[in-house]
């Protein structure tokens, strides 16, 4: 199949082969995998009387006139004509959509599908999809919606999917093992791939769709598997020295039990001669940065260099000026590298990790530059992993010799899952809070409290406290920084005795870091802000958070943005605006405002949340699913896991002819996220 030449499929041609190509979409089978992301259920059609406004329905109507066209201005036009049935008549309208003369035929009988709206009396659709009814059984159907690009509309999909399912699943190859589809009962792969873009009924759909699910998680955990037993197999660095109990014993407050455990963990994993590749997750404000310290202190003592990469400059600031005090008791050198550095500097730091004066280098993504040389790199630290993709890390970790990997996660996520998502990586939890850390109290308000709201901020202001207010703003580069702009001038009219200032992801780093200098000082009281402060922003004296359109961020992402608060003496608060009055709304915020435990609001996340929203923008270095979803297919993604051991004891290398099939597509996912060959 991957022999045909998309251009030759009917319905793409030269012009919209590049389009798809610009998708991920090379060859007639990548097509075929393209799946619809939504269904419409045109299979059972109601009659008029049926209907409900406000509904999608699919009706069978005959056209009673002939297609009218009005012009209501320059550039828009409306056309008109009356359907019905037996039980009543629709006003059916289009705007500009002139071919619908030569579509709609008075006489002629039709399946409309589309938004029910008006009354008992007149009921009226506008620019539903149609079809005509010469053959019922092909109008009344379950059609499938598939993801667009500009130059491909679903017609287009439809189609060419349609022509490749009549005359080239034959060419399908089976890439699940007999034995595992039975164990698990699924159906065959040219079984599924029809029923996913063409279902017979919504039980054949589920079959098919539970099928790709599991293919897909399969191969997704064959992989991660794959990629661990590699990693144990490279010789790494021996870490043998140095007490674990000597660093802690130096520090000046106290660990708590877990972070001691977490420690301890990376003490053992040093110690052996295969490179350690560790994740360590925790709650806001759990103390990782100081397990990484000790991690980075352990090296030193061995007589390795360290490398400590964080997203942003804010946080690799932040990390620099606090663990350039904390090593200086032991004569550690740490240096800075990032974009914002004057050349200068940056010329002094490269030559101090070159030559290895700087035992411990903090920066940016500015540590994987090609002019950054390292003397002897033993470890390597991510913070917040989910925001560096593969080759990322990959980079870094190659100006070594297979040096240790520890990345670190402030999003907490429930532990069995993290095992299926993180396979390649043992994990340490830092369950418990250090003593003292505040809860925030949160709360969940409308319009009506504005005012009572700018007053308590003042409160907190005057009292010396400080207050973030976070929106949802389009990232769309001007549109964004005039929206942060606008509503900080409005913060400030409302606030007169308040000194309010913005920050926004399309500032420069050299700005941000200004903004945030002076709020961290305490010259700015109130800061409206986009998510650029979710992670790493420390400031002691911010009493409160403010987030507006609280229900347009998902759960763990509005857990992070309140770790922002609450993290000095002063009592701390959280206030969430939310316009959504539904349900699903309402049970997401009740969450929030229930309890401070991230790992509770992790699960409580998987439950609630929208396909995609649990990771935000996805996580990075992760293969991206096509069908599989994290929240719903948990079951599914158990049984692949479980299999993928049973494959893998039996074929550790994916090498007997039935695995052949399943090997290359593992190669397959893992190579657009960044990883070379698993298996081939």
């Amino acid at each position: 199949m991957a022999g045909v030449a998309l251009r030759f499929i009917p319905g793409i041609g030269e012009q919209r082969e590049q389009i798809l190509r610009n998708l991920g979409i090379e060859t007639a089978e990548d097509l075929l995998h393209y799946y619809p992301r939504a269904y419409e259920d045109r299979s059972c059609p109601l009659k008029l009387e049926e209907t409900v406004a406000g509904e999608v329905a699919a009706c069978i109507l005959t056209v009673r006139t002939p297609v009218r066209e009005r012009i209501i201005r320059k550039g828009l036009s409306l056309y008109t004509l009356l359907a019905s049935d037996e039980t009543g008549t629709c006003e059916i309208t289009f705007f500009n959509q002139k071919y619908i003369f030569s579509q709609l035929k008075q006489g002629k009988a039709y399946l409309f599908y589309g938004r029910m709206e008006g009354d008992l009396i007149r009921k009226q659709m506008k620019s539903p999809a149609f079809e005509p009814v010469d053959d019922f059984a092909s109008a009344a159907k379950i059609v499938p919606v598939y993801p667009l690009s500009e130059g491909i509309t679903q017609k287009i999909l439809r189609k060419s999917i349609g022509f490749l399912l009549a005359n080239r699943t034959e060419s399908l190859e089976e890439n699940i093992p007999l034995e595992i589809r039975q164990k698990y009962a699924l159906c065959e792969k040219k079984y599924a791939v029809r029923n996913i873009h063409a279902p017979e009924n919504f039980e054949s759909l589920a079959i098919a769709r539970r099928r790709l699910v599991f293919e897909e998680l399969l191969q997704f955990r064959l992989g991660l598997l794959a990629i661990r037993s590699k990693n144990t197999q490279t010789p790494g660095i021996p870490m043998p020295l140095g007490d674990s109990k000597e660093f802690v014993k130096a520090l000046p407050f106290t660990l708590t039990n877990a972070q001691r455990r977490v420690i301890e963990e990376i003490r053992m994993d040093l110690q052996r001669s295969v490179p350690m590749s560790r994740l360590v997750q925790g709650d806001v404000g759990c103390g990782k940065t100081m397990v990484a310290a000790a991690a980075i202190w352990l090296a030193v003592q061995n007589g390795w260099q360290c490398a400590l990469m964080a997203p942003t400059e804010i946080l690799a600031k932040q990390h620099f000026e606090g663990l350039q005090p904390l090593f200086a008791r032991w004569n550690i050198s740490v240096v800075l590298l990032n974009g914002s550095m004057t050349a200068k500097e940056k010329r002094e730091s490269l030559t101090k990790i070159a030559s290895g004066e700087a035992q411990v280098a903090v920066g940016t993504h500015s540590l994987i530059g090609e002019q950054v040389c390292f003397k002897n790199l033993g470890l390597v630290v991510c913070d917040e992993q989910h925001r560096f993709g593969v080759q990322q890390r990959a980079m870094l970790s190659a100006k070594g010799e297979a040096p240790h990997l520890l990345v670190m996660s402030a999003t907490p996520i429930p532990r069995t899952l993290a095992l299926i998502l993180y396979g390649e990586l043992d994990i340490s939890v830092i369950d418990e809070m250090p003593p003292g850390r505040q809860k925030v109290n949160t709360f969940c308000i409308g319009e009506e409290k504005r005012e009572g709201l700018y007053g308590f901020v003042q409160r907190q202001v005057a009292e010396g406290g400080q207050c973030y207010f976070v929106c949802s703003l389009a990232e769309d580069g001007d549109g964004e920084r005039k929206a942060a702009e606008e509503y900080a001038l409005h913060l400030q009219e409302v606030l007169p005795q308040c000194r309010v200032a913005f920050l926004h992801g399309k500032m420069k780093a050299s700005q941000k870091e200004a903004v945030m200098k002076e709020f961290a000082e305490g010259k700015i009281h109130v800061l409206v802000s986009t998510t650029v402060i979710e992670v790493g922003v420390n400031v002691p004296n911010a009493t409160l958070m403010v987030v507006e359109n609280a229900e347009r961020f998902g759960l763990s992402q509005l857990h992070q943005l309140r770790g922002r608060v609450g993290r000095g003496q002063r009592k701390s608060y959280c206030m969430l605006f939310c316009e959504d009055k539904g349900a699903e709304a309402a049970r997401r915020m009740a969450a929030m405002c229930e309890t401070n435990d991230g790992f509770v609001i992790a699960k409580r996340d998987l439950e609630l949340r929208g396909p995609g929203d649990f990771f935000g923008n996805r996580q990075h270095g992760l293969p991206e699913f096509r069908l599989a979803d994290i929240a719903s297919d948990m079951a599914v993604m158990e049984q692949a896991r479980e299999a993928a051991e049973l494959i893998l004891n039996g074929d550790p290398l994916l090498q007997e002819p039935r695995h052949q099939v399943l090997a290359q597509q593992v190669d397959g996912m893992f190579s657009r996220c960044g990883y070379g060959a698993i298996f081939n």
